[in-house]
């Protein structure tokens, strides 16, 4: 495990090829900063993932605002192509 300059977000080869996660989590700053895109307001977010503190989702938040061409990366490799989705499960 790699620490970072953020005392929540590490680095580890082993969880998700090294993708920053929350430290002890399996949870990639990604899904935090994805379902804060979908408005989830973040101290609205442990109880969505209760796993988490509302110090972790800020910090995961900083980390992005300081990498975010790295997480945005992560983001498009972990989208779902739109042929993929069911049409009949749009959401509005």
């Amino acid at each position: 495990m790699q620490a970072t300059e953020h005392c929540y977000v590490v680095t580890d080869e082993q969880i998700l090829h090294g993708e920053p996660i929350i430290k002890g989590t399996r949870t990639p700053v990604r899904a935090i900063v994805e379902t804060w895109r979908l408005g989830v307001w973040p101290e609205e977010m442990p109880s969505h993932l209760p796993h988490l503190t509302l110090a972790q989702v800020f910090d995961a938040l900083s980390y992005y605002s300081d990498h975010q061409a790295e997480i945005d990366v992560y983001m498009v490799r972990n989208r779902i192509p739109d042929a993929l989705i069911d049409p009949s499960d749009k959401r509005t």
